[in-house]
């Protein structure tokens, strides 16, 4: 019997060549399309402009309890392309197109705290010109003042480069240790007080396929990682728990929803990474995903 199910987790001999890795959602297309709003059921999250947030390949990775098996051999993974210079929001179709949406965004009370407005939840005209001030100027795609996950992630990236660490949840070690910030969706490395490996946003695991949390240690890196179950590459993988790994992904991090369990970076991120950590290196994780 060449398939495996124990436990409800998917086992693949070696000798099929696969390991487990990122597979297609059935909720979310290959091409991001309909996207559930988790505020709004009823008005699906889009990307805002036509062709944004385009992936050649799928984005997640399913949270798997065992930890993938090593391939007989070297898979060639095509190169995603260098992470885009622009940042395409998403937002209900409704909203498309507006020149200042006065819609609630799905993170607008963590827009609000993060650009100094009154964080109250609920946009206001003034909330829409100050969002849409801070989309011109990260270039942000439409500008229309809808406070996005897109719009939080820059954000919050913007905000950690002034202060890293504020509430000292990240351990300091004299050896390195990779931080997850999951509340903030991002990620650096730290080696006693020196950051190797300055902060950058992830993608974690959606509800139902959590990151888990707490320490871990990178036990398998594998460069040109492809899962042959669900036909999906996965550079610079490097995992850490089961079938968690850090890799790249070929599409945008900010999306409405998350991972499967993998901590998703971009493409530039995800080769630094591969250059900082070492096999047997530290990994502390903390939080939770918002609106998981």
């Amino acid at each position: 019997m060449s398939l495996f199910v124990l436990l409800g987790v998917l086992l693949v001999p070696a000798s099929g060549g696969g390991a487990f890795a990122d597979g297609p959602d059935p909720g979310e297309a290959r091409v991001p399309g309909a996207l559930a709003d988790v505020s709004d059921p009823g008005d699906a999250l889009v990307p805002g402009v036509a062709g944004g947030g385009r992936a050649e390949y799928p984005m997640d990775t399913p949270d798997q309890v065992l930890p993938p098996l090593q391939p007989e051999g070297e898979v060639p993974v095509p190169q995603p392309e260098e992470d885009a210079d622009e940042w395409v929001e998403y937002m209900p179709r409704s909203a498309v197109g507006a020149a200042c949406t006065a819609a609630t965004g799905t993170r607008q009370r963590q827009v609000e705290r993060l650009l100094g407005l009154k964080v109250d939840g609920k946009q206001s005209a003034a909330d829409c010109r100050a969002v849409r001030a801070f989309q011109v100027k990260e270039k942000i795609k439409p500008a229309n003042g809808y406070a996005g996950p897109v719009t939080w992630a820059r954000a919050e990236l913007l905000a950690a480069r002034k202060s890293l660490d504020p509430k000292r949840r990240c351990p300091v070690r004299k050896y390195a240790v990779a931080c997850v910030d999951l509340d903030r969706q991002l990620m650096w490395v730290r080696k006693d007080k020196k950051v190797t490996f300055a902060v950058v946003n992830i993608r974690s695991g959606r509800a139902g396929y959590a990151t888990r949390t707490g320490w871990h240690s990178v036990y398998w890196r594998h460069k040109d990682h492809w899962s042959s179950i669900y036909n999906t590459p996965m550079p610079y993988s490097q995992f850490f728990s089961g079938g968690q790994a850090f890799h790249a992904v070929y599409g945008q991090l900010a999306t409405p929803t998350g991972s499967r369990g993998c901590v998703n970076l971009g493409n530039t991120h995800a080769r630094k990474l591969w250059d900082v950590l070492r096999k047997g290196d530290r990994v502390y994780i903390w939080g939770k995903r918002p609106g998981s």
